[in-house]
């Protein structure tokens, strides 16, 4: 079921939501490290001055189940990318490079009445492969400084991208409806998204971030029109869309 929350400034982040509560179980905040494939979360110092990013091994990945594109069958990969047992933090540099780790990201879409939030991207957005594109996902990558909160490191990533990305004035349900895999761009071959979607009772999202340019909100079919100019992943969550019930 969708959980029902008011406006993120009042928004409390003790909040607990079924995938909180899979995340939170599974990934503790603070967990120590052995090597390799085996063993657990890395504890990051906040004070280095590259950032270190949650990775999961690309092979676990497949042998949970290679997808390319979208996937609505969540808990088998929840279960087990989030395991602390197997992801690490590493410096992002390293891994933007790296195909044998993905990223885990958090990936959220704003909607009211059908119609979805959307924007371009501008040139002083921290992708550089993504500038100028448009898009109709807002989230980030989950960094070593969203532990010690001593809630959800998930969580408190995707909230943190939230609020520094978008204001949200409204109150809104929230539900995580699959996963996005694409292999075919440089970008996605590094990268795991966690698809949100957040469903408003009013279309109150306006851009915090100077380089989130000529926002709105429109319906999917018609800016499936112009599916080139959107970012790949943004692409496929339109694909969803378009084609829901």
């Amino acid at each position: 079921m969708p959980h029902v929350f008011p406006p993120l400034h009042h928004f409390p982040r003790s909040v607990t939501g079924s995938l909180e509560v899979c995340l939170a179980t599974a990934y503790p905040a603070n967990r120590s490290v052995n090597n390799g494939f085996v063993k657990g979360v890395c504890s990051v110092s906040t004070q280095s001055t590259v950032e270190h990013v949650l990775v999961v091994p690309t092979l676990l990945f497949h042998e949970v189940g290679h997808f390319q594109g979208f996937t609505d069958n969540i808990d088998p990969y929840l279960n087990t990318l989030f395991d602390p047992h197997y992801v690490s933090y590493r410096p992002r540099p390293e891994v933007e490079e790296d195909p044998s780790f993905k990223q885990l990201i958090p990936y959220c879409i704003f909607r009211h009445e059908g119609q979805v939030f959307h924007y371009t991207r501008g040139g002083s957005q921290g992708e550089s492969r993504l500038h100028s594109k448009m898009s109709v996902g807002i989230g980030g990558h989950i960094s070593a400084e969203d532990q010690g909160s001593g809630i959800s490191v998930y969580r408190e990533a995707m909230w943190r991208e939230i609020e520094e990305e978008v204001f949200l004035e409204t109150q809104f349900t929230e539900r995580c409806v699959g996963l996005i895999n694409d292999d075919q761009t440089d970008v996605g071959r590094v990268h795991l998204g966690v698809v949100h979607i957040f469903d408003l009772e009013q279309p109150k999202v306006r851009p915090r971030e100077e380089s989130i340019i000529q926002s709105g909100f429109a319906e999917p079919e018609q800016l499936a029109q112009s599916r080139d100019q959107f970012e790949t992943w943004s692409q496929i969550c339109l694909d969803y869309l378009t084609h829901q019930g």
